[in-house]
């Protein structure tokens, strides 16, 4: 099956029903069902899911919330590059998740390219987008697409804002 924009959309989580949302991994099944809403009201995350416009099911979702970086925490090369504050602000992309009904679309990639942007284009101002991968899979998901290691952590992952700018020129 072709993936089309025609396919899905993306928006914030409202009056979803997310009772048949199985990723596989308990944990973020049972953020999106029993968590994420009262996030959202809180605004501790922001929470943004994949609806296949055909049936109306969530097909993924991802969260997106503040975060910042010990400047020591990041390779050499790049920390000198930046104002020399103790810490630095960034968007932490949460969580991302993939219903098991809708694996092998491309919808991973079509999800984080949305945070990707939505980041990008923050009023905010962010110096990187964070991860903490779950595990080796998603650690090499992640790197996929350029993201970098911390060098102290080995499933944290960054990619700068300068060069998701690039992504998107």
């Amino acid at each position: 099956m072709a993936l089309s924009d025609d396919d899905y959309f993306i928006e914030p989580l409202g009056k979803h029903d997310r009772a048949a949302f199985c990723c596989g991994v308990e944990e973020l099944d049972r953020y999106l069902k029993q968590q994420a809403g009262q996030d959202a009201r809180k605004r501790v995350a922001a929470p943004f899911v994949l609806v296949e416009k055909s049936s109306g099911s969530i097909a993924c979702y991802y969260t997106l919330s503040a975060t910042s970086i010990k400047l020591g925490e990041l390779p050499l090369a790049i920390s000198k590059k930046l104002p020399k504050y103790p810490i630095v602000p960034a968007t932490l992309l949460g969580r991302l998740a993939v219903n098991q009904n809708h694996r092998q679309k491309g919808l991973g990639e079509m999800l984080l390219m949305d945070a990707l942007y939505r980041s990008l284009n923050s009023e905010i101002a962010t110096t990187a987008v964070i991860v903490e991968a779950k595990d080796d899979d998603a650690r090499s998901f992640y790197e996929h697409y350029n993201f970098m290691r911390f060098p102290d952590f080995s499933h944290r992952l960054f990619l700068m804002m300068e060069t998701i700018a690039k992504m998107f020129a």
